[in-house]
């Protein structure tokens, strides 16, 4: 705590003394560009890794960035939801999550939470889609592979269930709205974004020259028209130079990465 009152001293002191006219602003509203959506582990710092300002970034974060489908329990991410799009008129959403994600390592082992922490069982149900895909299409993998694939498919299915409120699916209809799929990684600083033409996440930082990136964050995103779907083919190779996944598996596990995904 002593640390974390100094931080405040020295925050007034020096940063909040050197943009007073930046905080006189945001004190009139705010206008948030992107409503980024990650876990509430404290190794992410959105505006960290993002470099966006103050006032940039609408946030939610929860423990394995869960977004719960429409109408399944009245918690605050739907009406953050609502608000950030309908109130703020954010057009770019983003759904990060990260490597060695707490959250989805007690996914993988959900019935043992039931007794310990109850809560935190009942939550993870909300992802209960990403655990029975991931036990049904992808047995012959275990440990980190396991844990890697968990959290990519995750964020998919984050998103599926963010199409689900009707303020997202009426602004998707009407090519308002973008939604982004991300993985951050602790140990290298580096974002992977899924190609919803490659069915891969490669690395972000290849997809545009680094002039582009602030702009449009990713192209093409997630659901920029209804055609769009989150969905993956078995017959794709991966090659091992598009990102996915963050270690390296054989060409022949590659080919397999995303066939549970299939939908259709």
């Amino acid at each position: 705590m002593k640390k974390l009152i100094k931080g405040l001293r020295e925050f007034k002191s020096s940063y909040f003394s050197a943009n007073e006219e930046l905080f006189e602003q945001l004190s009139h509203g705010q206008k948030p560009r992107v409503l980024f959506i990650t876990c509430s582990d404290s190794r992410i710092d959105p505006n960290l890794i993002t470099q966006a300002g103050l006032g940039e970034l609408f946030v939610i974060r929860n423990a394995g960035n869960i977004i719960p489908p429409f109408g399944a329990t009245n918690g605050g991410e739907g009406a953050t939801i609502e608000y950030a799009v309908q109130a703020l008129d954010i057009q770019q959403i983003i759904i990060c999550g990260h490597s060695h994600c707490g959250a989805m390592k007690g996914l993988m082992k959900l019935d043992s939470l039931r007794v310990e922490m109850p809560l935190v069982h009942d939550w993870l149900k909300y992802a209960e889609a990403t655990r029975r895909l991931v036990k049904d299409n992808y047995s012959n993998y275990e440990g980190e592979e396991l844990l890697e694939i968990i959290i990519a498919e995750n964020v998919l299915t984050q998103i599926e269930n963010l199409r689900t409120y009707p303020v997202i699916h009426s602004k998707l209809h009407q090519k308002q709205l973008s939604i982004y799929a991300w993985i951050y990684q602790i140990e290298t600083g580096e974002v992977l974004t899924y190609d919803s033409q490659k069915h891969a996440y490669v690395l972000l930082q290849n997809q545009l020259p680094t002039s582009e990136i602030d702009e449009t964050l990713f192209n093409p995103p997630l659901g920029k028209t209804e055609q769009d779907t989150i969905q993956s083919s078995p017959e794709l190779l991966i090659s091992p130079h598009t990102g996915f996944p963050m270690t390296v598996l054989s060409p022949q596990q590659m080919e397999r990465i995303y066939r549970g995904s299939k939908t259709n």
